[in-house]
């Protein structure tokens, strides 16, 4: 039934769909950067802002973009790199989408400006002009950074043009080792999006042949599709290092199960155990796509969730196989398995199903970790019920096999000892076996020691752990542990750059690095718009807007605009409405702030009054790009002075919607699965046998999830989606190994501690070795994934792997060694009903004399 339901909905994988949207999945559900933006939007056009600025002023549309520098730093402002600057400018120019019936070239698809010509980057003007200028051989052509003046007289920006500038007095230009260029194109509709989306395409195309042409400049071509695609391009640089993860996964699964005893080795099951996982796995797949689910790449961490939990699951029923009486028939045994091992089993898949229901429900604002969540609930959830049945049925199969002295591989009868003999010496080696009535009832509990690993935990391993000189070396070590986790834990950052979660050798790394490296002098364009009608013609007014926008770096035409308004109240000292009627005049016919218009929103009263009801100015933060927490505080300082101040605006730039409450959206998912995970374990506490176990338990947890956090903020590993999700698994992979050896050492009675850890590292031991050997393999191709992605996944997951075996293996057995609960024989009290009962048995001897015997018995 598991196999049937599993190939039926995996047929659901033709209506496979990929998720394009990356802001959906990354960026907050719940944003207060989005509801600005919308009412930015509705206020302002979004093409309007093009020509002055570059940048996502608002939303980011459909672009392309390119970035010019050289190898050996040469300046880009001289005249070979000017022409050739120039001669890509064309050749981009004439770029071609052929559609059937016309072909679209960028004068069809571009942004049009006011006087219906396309918008280009003022650099590409500032470039001809210093052509023009050398060919007239002018020497008095100047270029000031970071706003320098046109011929036509314009004030134009070039703060994200010029990159890696050096200069002279007066803000003159010495040289440039960078330059950007941007190509803003409408998607107003369907068909306009896709001959823009196909535009975008053939841009990096164009870029990369010129580049090939031109061996000493470096070129790094950007549009609006590559975030995506790279985002997506993880999904396809994985799939070989998955296939030879799952190869290593399965050669080392049906190793860990194998022994030298043909018919006790149990191979088939470690195969069969890895094949439950899947079909587990690839019937969440086609359960979600049945629902109208997408696939994006953070699904490559699920197989690995699933890995963790399903093979623990099936390996510790092997284990408690091995514990059982041979003699017994295969319903017993299987019986006798169930019961030992399913019951932690049934309590960890509810650990999981509810850390990861708590991520999947809406309380979760990132979509991407949702999503995520929500699918490992079902595969786990579908695993546990395989698990009972596909894996159950395998384990009565091959005990049937083994009962019937047949090979475990083969499944042929093995011959008796004394037919083996005549057979050749590979022939005996392949059929090696112990038949129980060649050994005696004292040897037939050890039938299973000759497995590699349950002899080595029970002759080595036991005794060295628990050894009095290797305790406090141990001990010391947790301490140094301790240390440095505290060490990394207080350097944790968030990880907000979108960068984090892509391929690496993509256009998007390329670009982002040469971004930040030429251009984060002037960074973020932030827009301020004061969305209400105020008295633009009282000095009170403007002082305060200029008081507002201090510590920017403000565009001059800002401040002409500010000063331009004060010479028309001055010169004029007209009333509100002739004032307004002038303004709107003097912005319309005057080509100086003929630009201007596009900035302010006029309205008509019922009067004929023309009133300004909002505008917008554009300002430039003194900030670096690549550190997103100066960024994020000063979003949160402009928060609060919007909620203070006397004007009323708010502040946008498209990134705020990536940053908006990040930390405490990626944080949330993490904090309401611990609060599950302590609440669930509380409440268990008056279930279990002992509350020991849940407090033993807790501070295990916390232990490793202390130290998980710590070493990757030391690994370079920020705080984001993808860690968060492998900080919830940890959770539970944690409980997963430890929770079997703590339940079997508090709830032993009499003994010593040490022996009752010997006891617990012998029944549970060999499976957390087993799963943790198959884990650790099984990530180690990750590490090879060409992705950041990836990246992270392997880091989190191999810690979080580390650091559990670390306190199941050294830690735990160590401290419990010398901790509650104490394991002294409590004295009995005496009561009536513990008294001794006098038997009389008469015995008769030879001579028929009469003796009487007594035996006592309690």
């Amino acid at each position: 039934a598991p196999v049937l339901i599993s190939i039926l909905l995996g047929a659901s994988f033709s209506r496979y769909q990929v998720e394009e949207n990356v802001e959906h999945l990354l960026a907050p559900t719940h944003s207060l950067a989005k509801i600005e933006r919308n009412l930015v939007d509705s206020l302002f056009p979004v093409n309007r802002s093009k020509h002055r600025l570059y940048s996502d002023l608002q939303t980011p549309g459909r672009y392309g973009r390119v970035i010019i520098t050289s190898f050996r730093k040469a300046n880009m402002l001289d005249q070979h790199h000017t022409d050739l600057i120039l001669k890509l400018h064309s050749a981009v120019t004439r770029i071609q989408v052929q559609r059937p019936g016309f072909n679209y070239t960028f004068a069809h698809i571009c942004i049009l400006n006011n006087d219906k010509t396309c918008i280009v980057d003022d650099i590409v003007h500032v470039l001809e002009e210093l052509k023009a200028a050398r060919s007239s051989n002018r020497t008095n052509f100047a270029i000031t950074y970071p706003i320098t003046h046109l011929k036509d007289g314009r004030e134009v920006y070039n703060g994200h043009q010029l990159g890696g500038v050096t200069v002279h007095s007066k803000d003159r230009v010495k040289s440039a080792e960078a330059i950007q260029l941007t190509y803003y194109l409408q998607a107003i509709n369907s068909l306009n999006d896709m001959v823009a989306e196909k535009w975008e395409s053939i841009f990096c195309d164009t870029v990369e042949l010129f580049q090939k042409s031109n061996r000493k400049v470096k070129m790094y071509p950007f549009t609006s599709s590559s975030l995506k695609e790279d985002f997506q391009k993880t999904s396809r640089v994985s799939e070989r290092y998955l296939i030879t993860s799952l190869v290593l996964v399965v050669t080392l699964a049906i190793l860990c199960c194998s022994m030298q005893d043909c018919v006790r080795s149990k191979p088939w099951l470690g195969l069969l155990g890895l094949l439950t996982v899947t079909l587990a796995t690839l019937t969440a797949a086609g359960i979600i796509n049945l629902t109208g689910g997408k696939y994006n790449s953070t699904f490559l961490g699920i197989p690995f969730v699933m890995l963790g939990h399903g093979l623990y699951g099936t390996f510790e029923m092997l284990s408690s196989w091995r514990k059982t009486r041979e003699d017994q028939h295969v319903k017993e045994r299987t019986a006798a398995v169930f019961a030992d091992s399913m019951l932690s089993f049934s309590l960890t898949t509810a650990m999981y199903l509810v850390t990861f229901g708590i991520g999947a429900s809406p309380f979760t604002n990132i979509e991407a970790a949702r999503i995520f969540c929500c699918n490992s609930c079902i595969a786990i959830f579908f695993n546990y019920l395989y698990v009972l049945s596909f894996y159950g049925s395998s384990l009565v199969f091959t005990g049937y096999i083994e009962n019937n002295y047949q090979h475990s591989i083969f499944c042929r009868k093995v011959p008796k000892p004394e037919v083996l003999q005549e057979k050749p010496a590979w022939y005996r080696f392949l059929l090696t076996a112990r038949f129980s009535e060649d050994t005696d009832d004292s040897e037939e509990t050890n039938t299973y020691e000759s497995h590699l690993l349950v002899w080595f935990l029970k002759r080595y391993y036991c005794d060295w752990i628990t050894n009095t000189y290797v305790k406090p070396f141990v001990v010391l070590f947790y301490l140094v542990y301790i240390s440095f986790a505290l060490m990394g834990y207080l350097q944790v950052s968030e990880g907000s750059d979108l960068s984090n979660i892509v391929a690496t050798a993509t256009r998007t790394i390329e670009y982002t690095t040469a971004q930040q490296k030429y251009f984060s002098n002037y960074s973020p364009v932030i827009g301020f718009y004061i969305y209400e009608s105020i008295e633009y013609w009282n000095t009170s007014v403007q002082e305060d807007v200029l008081e507002y926008t201090k510590g920017f770096v403000r565009i001059s035409w800002f401040e002409s605009y500010l000063n331009y308004l004060r010479k028309l109240n001055i010169s004029t000292g007209l009333p509100k409405k002739n004032f307004t009627d002038m303004l709107r005049n003097s912005f319309l016919k005057t080509p100086q702030f003929a630009h201007f218009s596009e900035d302010i929103i006029f309205s008509k009263k019922y009067n004929n009054e023309v009133d300004v009801v909002a505008s917008r100015m554009f300002l430039v933060a003194k900030t670096m790009e690549t550190k997103r927490e100066e960024l994020y505080d000063l979003l949160e300082t402009l928060r609060k002075l919007s909620l203070t101040s006397k004007v009323k605006f708010i502040v946008f730039n498209p990134s705020f919607v990536y940053m908006d409450r990040y930390a405490s959206s990626v944080g949330a998912p993490l904090q309401n699965s611990c609060i599950s995970a302590l609440f669930l374990l509380f409440f268990s506490a008056f279930l279990v046998a002992d509350s020991l176990i849940n407090v033993w338990l807790t501070l295990t947890v916390a232990s490793v999830e202390f130290g998980v956090i710590g070493f990757m903020t030391l690994w370079k590993v920020e705080l984001d989606c993808i860690s968060v999700l492998c900080l919830i698994y940890g959770i539970n992979y944690t409980i997963d190994n430890c929770a079997p050896l703590l339940s079997t050492f508090v709830l032993g009675k009499e003994f010593t501690r040490t022996k009752w850890v010997k006891n617990a590292l012998e029944v549970h031991g060999v499976a957390i070795l087993q799963s943790y050997l198959c884990y650790i393999v099984g990530l180690i191709p990750l590490a090879a994934v060409p992705s950041n992605l990836t990246r992270t996944l392997f880091r989190c997951l191999f810690l979080i792997a580390l650091v559990t075996f670390f306190h199941c293996f050294a830690i735990l057995p160590v401290i419990l060694t010398f901790l509650p609960p104490s394991k002294k024989k409590r004295k009995e009290k005496k009561n009536p009903e513990n008294r001794e009962e006098i038997e009389c048995v008469e015995m008769v001897d030879m001579d028929s004399t009469r003796v009487v015997d007594q035996i006592t018995t309690v």
